[in-house]
């Protein structure tokens, strides 16, 4: 369930899309809703837009550089 603090929507995907997102998200340690929202962040910057920071991407890079970094 979402926190306070997010959207919820509904989406309608292709089924193999997801599975590809499910593959992505899997390789790269996260949750499908996660990825999702990691993946609509890039996107965006790749437009030149910038989406507000999230708690869960700041932890996850925090983790990437290891303990004590």
């Amino acid at each position: 369930m979402a926190g306070p603090d997010k959207k919820s929507f509904l989406l309608r995907i292709d089924p193999a899309l997801w599975v590809e997102i499910e593959r992505l998200a899997a390789h790269e340690l996260r949750s499908v809703n996660a990825q999702v929202e990691y993946l609509l962040r890039e996107a965006l910057a790749r437009r030149g837009r910038k989406a507000p920071a999230d708690a869960d991407d700041a932890r996850a890079r925090t983790a990437a550089k290891g303990p004590g970094r």
